[in-house]
């Protein structure tokens, strides 16, 4: 992979990037490189990933859910060695 260093970057469009990263999940690189992806491609802006349609309607659990879940199902993964006779 090659790499470029960016500097000279304004410190409101340094924190607007951050925000960005932090609210959408991303790192910084991921939102670096949509941004400026989305300013050399026209045709890439607006440009949805496959499956993302499908977001809305799946939906996605919280840590919290996932984790609840995780302690529901727990029990099935025992092996009752009285009926494995």
């Amino acid at each position: 992979m090659n790499q470029i260093t960016v500097r000279g970057i304004a410190p409101e469009v340094e924190k607007q990037i951050r925000r960005k990263a932090k609210a959408t999940g991303k790192s910084l690189n991921k939102v670096m490189l949509e941004l400026i992806g989305g300013s050399t491609d026209p045709g890439k802006r607006g440009r949805k990933t496959a499956g993302s349609s499908l977001a809305k309607l799946a939906g996605g659990w919280s840590e919290n859910e996932a984790r609840e879940f995780e302690e529901s199902v727990r029990v099935f993964e025992e092996i009752d060695q009285a009926t494995w006779k």
